[in-house]
């Protein structure tokens, strides 16, 4: 279990933290609307490559924030020390069980992989492989995060339930780095439980 402190983390540009309580993180982005970013708090002195990835996260929206927020939390991983390239999985708790759009129902979840495969590429070409529906989510609702990689395959659950599995991560198999949660436009996020289990 990681400690929640700042002795734990570092941020990555136009990203900030704080702790509410010993269990807890806040973290949100600032500065940039510029959307699927390098806009996560990094866990110090990990490199991960293969493993397992628990966290609870608590999506809620900023004062201010625009109209297309969806609430928008997750983790990042293997990624790089500055940030400059990264996987990610991260939930639209907007989209969850209380949405009555079905077009939105279906954008529950996302992967994608920084700098190249950002949300906007893969809307923009048509790739509807990492995308899918998570009934249990909701803003201002803590919902549970597990992520189970492998080379170059990973599964994500949302509480306790399968609902992405990637075949080829974009960084490919011997990809290694830092962990971070992550935050994308008008999120205040919150996190506790993180844990990380490295298998080499």
């Amino acid at each position: 279990m990681i400690h929640m402190e700042s002795a734990s983390f570092y941020l990555m540009p136009h990203t900030a933290m704080e702790f509410p309580d010993p269990e807890t993180i806040r973290v949100w982005k600032y500065g940039t609307e510029e959307p699927d970013i390098n806009t996560y708090a990094a866990v110090k002195n990990l490199s991960f490559h293969n493993g397992v990835i628990e966290v609870d996260v608590c999506g809620s929206l900023l004062s201010g924030a625009p109209d297309y927020a969806r609430g928008f939390i997750g983790i990042a991983f293997r990624g790089a020390e500055d940030g400059r390239e990264f996987e990610s999985f991260y939930i639209r708790p907007t989209n969850g069980k209380h949405c009555s759009d079905p077009v939105r129902k279906i954008h529950g979840c996302q992967y994608f992989s920084f700098p190249g495969y950002t949300f906007s590429y893969l809307r923009n070409f048509g790739i509807k492989d990492y995308e899918n529906r998570v009934d249990t989510i909701a803003l201002n609702e803590w919902s549970h995060i597990k992520a189970v990689v492998r080379d170059d395959n990973a599964i994500f659950y949302v509480d306790q339930v399968e609902v992405l599995k990637v075949t080829g991560l974009k960084h490919g198999p011997s990809a290694r780095g830092n962990v971070g949660l992550y935050v994308d436009i008008g999120t205040d996020g919150f996190f506790r439980n993180l844990c990380i289990t490295c298998d080499d």
